[in-house]
């Protein structure tokens, strides 16, 4: 096949030395810096550059960029692109993606299907980007609809060739949902975390908790705005929840309430033992 990957960045060009390590598929690519996508043919990573005169070429088109960007492209492009086609986005939110871009599929003949490759690292960017990536991770996908077993089939045949363990179907809505708390509460709370004074000081007094817990302080300000924005119903209760509890540690710290305390940490260490069962 003829798989076009819109976005050269981490993912993006993630997806396309996935495509061509471990695939025998032609990649078009596109990014709108200019010198990445000089270096993409140059190191093999893609075999062509997306136009408009070839992107009706591709049988698969994955999406790279930020959620706002996705759907300014696909409409743009949509007249574009084949019928038949399956496109996919790898947006970090799909309420906003999906709820723009599935009539737009439909109007056009092409399907879409709303995508989460769960994986990543602190850092962004084509130059970080590697075809073992995806390995072991699992991919979410957001279809209109789950009718057509054998689109999601091929669809999910195509993913777990890339080096994906797994494909989790769920909806829009529920996508965000659940990501507000794995995903986008954790980078806010790192985020957050490194900001008391002590982050300063911190080496010589630092072990794995420390690196754990601030890992994805460092992020890409300008995509995490956008996707907090996007999703904030679902982020701001999360953040409200974790608000409440820790009031709940504090004012037993206040009042130097012991049982109170071991109570509230026995709380949250059975419920972490029962997650991880």
């Amino acid at each position: 096949m003829i798989i076009g990957v819109v976005g050269l960045g981490l993912i993006g060009g993630s997806l396309c030395k996935a495509i061509k390590r471990n695939t025998d598929h032609t990649v078009f690519g596109f990014d709108i810096d200019k010198n990445i996508n000089s270096y993409a043919l140059m190191d093999g990573s893609i075999d062509k550059e997306i136009s408009d005169s070839n992107i009706n070429e591709c049988d698969y088109i994955l999406i790279s960029v930020y959620p706002k960007a996705t759907v300014d492209f696909l409409k743009e492009k949509s007249h574009l692109i084949r019928k038949g086609a399956v496109v996919i986005d790898c947006g970090g939110v799909k309420r906003s993606i999906c709820e723009n871009l599935f009539n737009v599929a439909e109007n056009h003949g092409f399907h879409f299907i709303g995508g989460h490759p769960m994986a990543g690292l602190h850092h962004s960017g084509y130059k970080y980007s590697k075809a073992d990536l995806y390995k072991g991770a699992s991919m979410i996908l957001t279809p209109q609809n789950t009718d057509d077993i054998g689109l999601l089939e091929e669809v999910s045949g195509f993913i777990k060739s890339l080096g994906f363990s797994s494909v989790t179907v769920t909806t829009p809505q529920n996508h965000d949902k659940i990501i507000a708390f794995t995903s986008q509460l954790a980078h806010v709370v790192s985020n957050a975390y490194v900001k008391s004074p002590q982050a300063k000081v911190h080496k010589g007094f630092s072990a794995g908790s420390y690196k754990d817990l601030t890992r994805v302080a460092k992020l890409n300000e300008n995509m995490w705005s956008e996707l907090f924005l996007l999703n904030k119903d679902n982020l701001l209760f999360e953040v409200d929840c974790i608000i409440n509890s820790l009031s709940e540690y504090k004012e037993a710290l206040q009042n130097d309430d012991a049982e109170t305390l071991k109570a509230l940490l026995k709380d949250g260490s059975d419920r972490k033992k029962a997650i991880d069962n």
